[in-house]
């Protein structure tokens, strides 16, 4: 049985509470964290917890209570001190998207659960839908031949006021805009896909209808991988309808999620025709797949659990995270200063510490307003839908 805390109580919290308590026989919220204790106080009347309080979490680690793992679930600039105080106070933790604001505080993660002996998993839950599992899956098994092209399309949309909380649309607390704090999910997924980085990105920022935030509301980023691979990622809060998703160019066919493949082979001129007997193939092998038994935040919290209890490393480690928050530094270099950069950011890099990122960063807009909490903490969570 694992004591679990949740510190932060704000929108994606409640994600949190519901997963661990489908689990009552492998962990119990003991304690609840946040700034405001009014809304750790009113998360742990709506689920009925028997938990305690805390409106500081070295408090909360300092109080003697029994705690094993650690859930962080506040604003990003937040995620390295908590994480970090935690694993040197001996837990476990589970830190949300995005790891952390810079490459510096990443490693100084990483850092501290290798000195602690303890273990970190970063959420990209993801990677534990059917759609997204399955694609991996079908592509591993080299049907449709070597991905030459991808698409990513990280398409949501935010209303304006949806920068008027208090620390988001700013650099020096939300880290980044939508490439960082949203794309971050489609981002995982590319690394995870092409299971490496790319060697240089060329991209462009800009703020198009949100001027109450510092960062960008859109992103085109071009992605060169040493194998040849390219790949054009969109990262967005201004499309309607939040159609998202991957698409796969590859030699024999295109794969994508939502799940759809169209394979083609050459006549003799070099023109098309369909394969239609490959994307047989592909949809059998798609269907082959079985069913994760848990998906999203529970999938990915399930996995996590079973590795603290079997001693083993869970599916998404600190070093994945890492490698998330490196390839968008390097969108965010190439976009603040107008160049094509190369990968890997090396520590002597400007960008590699959240100080120096945010002397080159571009601010579209200042914020004038803020408010300090939402009447509501319902949200939306993206469009990862079966065809």
């Amino acid at each position: 049985m694992h004591d679990v805390a949740i510190v932060g109580t704000g929108n994606i919290a409640p994600a949190h509470v519901r997963v661990l308590l489908e689990f009552p026989q492998r962990c119990r919220i003991v304690a609840l964290c946040d700034i405001y204790p009014e809304k750790a106080q009113a998360m742990k009347e709506k689920f009925g917890l028997d938990c305690q309080i805390f409106d500081d979490h070295e408090k909360m680690l300092a109080s003697g209570l029994k705690i094993d793992l650690v859930h962080v679930c506040t604003p990003p600039y937040t995620h390295a001190p908590i994480a970090i105080h935690a694993m040197d106070a001996g837990k476990h933790v589970v830190v949300e998207k995005p790891m952390a604001a810079s490459l510096a505080q990443c490693d100084q993660m990483l850092s501290a659960e290798r000195r602690n002996g303890v273990t970190m998993g970063c959420i990209a839950q993801n990677r534990f839908r059917d759609p997204v599992y399955r694609l991996k899956k079908v592509l591993d098994t080299g049907l449709a031949g070597k991905a030459c092209v991808a698409h990513v399309n990280s398409f949501w949309w935010r209303g304006h006021n949806y920068y008027d909380l208090w620390w988001r649309g700013l650099w020096e607390k939300e880290g980044g805009g939508c490439t960082l704090n949203h794309a971050v999910h489609h981002i995982d997924m590319l690394n995870w896909m092409k299971g490496e980085l790319p060697c240089e990105v060329t991209a462009v920022l800009a703020n198009t209808m949100h001027d109450n935030a510092q960062v960008e509301d859109l992103s085109f980023s071009a992605l060169r991988y040493a194998d040849g691979l390219m790949a054009l990622v969109t990262a967005s809060v201004v499309h309607h309808k939040e159609e998202q998703g991957i698409v796969l160019q590859c030699e024999r066919a295109k794969l994508e999620t939502p799940w759809d493949c169209y394979a083609s082979t050459a006549r003799s001129n070099g023109f098309p025709v369909r394969d239609e007997a490959l994307e047989k193939q592909l949809h059998d092998a798609y269907e082959a797949v079985e069913p994760l038994k848990y998906q999203g935040h529970a999938g990915e919290i399930d996995n996590f659990l079973s590795a603290l209890e079997n001693g083993g490393k869970p599916m998404i480690t600190g070093i994945d995270g890492r490698a998330t928050v490196e390839l968008i530094t390097a969108i965010y270099k190439s976009g603040a200063l107008g160049r094509t950069v190369a990968l890997p950011i090396e520590p002597e890099d400007d960008f590699y510490t959240f100080e120096g990122l945010l002397r080159h960063v571009p601010h579209f807009y200042e914020k004038t307003a803020a408010i300090e909490n939402f009447e509501t903490d319902e949200i939306t969570l993206g469009t990862y839908r079966e065809k």
